[in-house]
């Protein structure tokens, strides 16, 4: 009778036991309230009136610039050790290479416009100086610099050929409106790299001058500008591109989502768990080129021909292209270093050649899942030292002018220094853009079933992985502390 007495307090203990075990044991646990990213966003700097500085009148940039100069006596030469004006990177070794170098858009070669050098000056409206028209610029004459092109808050300015100020433009009604660098400023030439719109980057076009917060949550909703995340130091900018800072040079002076939230940011520690390995962008971006479709593929051995032109399939002066919109990453280990196609480095002849591979595989610690846009092309080559050529596309005797492949490549063998044999061809090119712009508002993440699904966007194999790590495990870098169940495991 004793035991019967207490047996219901044991019924209690159990059925209590049932109820709160598993919930210990399968509820994810909470992680600490994140940092506030907006303690690291800085202030907006306070605008100065030029109206009474600046009265003008001006008849070129270079006046411009003296003027400037009077108030501003060390920017000019700022502005002059920094990439946007010497197109080249600072010196850096390449291990796979055995050697140091040094790159930037001055001697690279990519699979959009190919290469600068012959065609100065049309490619040179977006360099922030004036007057580099051909091999003999100098980069040490102060009055070069184009303040204008980075302040102008009119709108109005316009660049053309040499970097010159566009005909017509209102020099003193520009530099009475100089203020910090809006996305308009930025983007007159970033949201156009390549040769248009939305050409080269996914992530960057002319929508994300005015975005909706459904193209980019920073800039839309929250009004930020390029230097927001950008930020810049002694004209130092922030950030650095994967096509022209090779090997490890991509890593340094770069942003990060960190610059302003937490390592560990989501209240789920499940999600948090995935940082090691998957990059912010990867979960955040889902697609790119959102409003505007962007160019995935360029294949210059069909141009020439005489027949109907449309900018997002065909020009006779730079042949086919394909766009898409709306266009899911591709998604590749990346630990934040690349490799570089370089001048006179031979093709791949058993398929494309990568201009730019992200390095990282799934044993590299430093590595994450990022995701790219990745740009497609066929261009031309030597047949017989089988390396990329350079051709003369612009200005007299340009392929745009006289449509004559093995004119444009000897005009080009005189200014890019490789040796033309006289015969060429065309062989496949990839190159890799990280996709960092176009963050989408929380709720339009990429969620648990997008990846971890039958018909989910990552390709575990390729990545490394026996299969999906929710059901094979993930790399023994930092083995999970909890469990994550795919949407339809978990209904089961």
């Amino acid at each position: 009778m004793k035991i019967s007495k207490y047996i219901w307090i044991l019924g209690i203990a159990v059925t209590a036991a049932v109820i709160i075990v598993p919930i210990v044991l399968f509820v994810p646990e909470q992680t600490p309230p994140p940092d506030d990213p907006w303690t690291h966003v800085p202030n907006a700097t306070v605008h100065t009136d030029h109206t009474g500085l600046m009265v003008g009148p001006y008849e070129t940039g270079m006046e411009v610039t003296q003027a400037c100069l009077d108030c501003h006596p060390q920017a000019a030469d700022q502005v002059m050790h920094t990439s946007h004006f010497t197109w080249e990177s600072d010196p850096v070794y390449m291990a796979e290479r055995g050697e140091t170098i040094t790159l930037g858009k001055k001697n690279s070669i990519n699979n959009f416009c190919i290469g600068i050098e012959g065609n100065w000056a049309s490619c040179t409206a977006c360099h922030a100086g004036y007057g580099w028209t051909d091999a003999s610029y100098t980069f040490s004459e102060q009055d070069n610099v184009d303040c204008l092109v980075c302040h102008d808050n009119t709108g109005a300015y316009q660049k053309g050929k040499g970097g010159y100020p566009a005909e017509g433009v209102d020099l003193a009604a520009v530099a009475q409106s100089v203020a910090s660098p809006s996305r308009e400023n930025c983007g007159g030439c970033h949201f156009k790299g390549g040769g248009g719109n939305a050409v080269k980057h996914g992530d960057l076009d002319e929508s994300l001058a005015f975005p909706t917060a459904r193209i980019d949550v920073h800039m839309g909703e929250y009004g930020f500008q390029c230097i927001t995340c950008h930020q810049t130091d002694a004209h130092q900018i922030k950030g650095r591109a994967p096509s022209v800072s090779p090997g490890d040079l991509t890593q340094e002076n770069q942003v990060y989502c960190t610059d302003c939230h937490s390592e560990t940011p989501h209240a789920d520690q499940r999600i948090n768990e995935h940082t090691d390995s998957v990059a912010c962008q990867t979960c955040h971006i889902p697609t790119m080129a959102k409003k505007e479709a962007t160019k995935i593929h360029w294949d210059w051995s069909t141009a020439g021909q005489d027949i109907p032109e449309d900018t997002h399939e065909y020009l006779k002066i730079k042949g086919s292209f394909a766009y898409e919109k709306n266009l899911p990453p591709e998604y590749y280990w990346y630990n934040g270093s690349t490799s570089r196609y370089l001048k006179g480095d031979p093709i791949n002849p058993d398929g494309p050649t990568d201009m730019n591979a992200p390095k990282g595989d799934i044993n590299d610690s430093t590595a994450k899942i990022w995701p790219f846009k990745v740009h497609r092309g066929s261009q031309i080559y030597d047949a017989v030292y089988n390396y990329f050529l350079v051709p003369t596309t612009a200005g007299e005797g340009g392929y745009w002018s006289e449509f004559d492949w093995d004119k444009a490549l000897r005009l080009g063998e005189e200014n890019s220094g490789l040796k033309y044999s006289g015969e060429y061809d065309f062989a496949t090119t990839q190159m890799f853009w990280p996709t960092t712009h176009m963050v989408s508002p929380k709720e339009d993440a990429l969620q648990c079933v997008d990846c971890h699904s039958e018909n989910g966007r990552l390709d575990w194999t390729a990545l490394g992985y026996d299969g999906d790590p929710v059901k094979y495990g993930g790399r023994p870098l930092h083995p999970p502390t909890t469990q994550l169940l795919p949407q339809e495991d978990a209904q089961q």
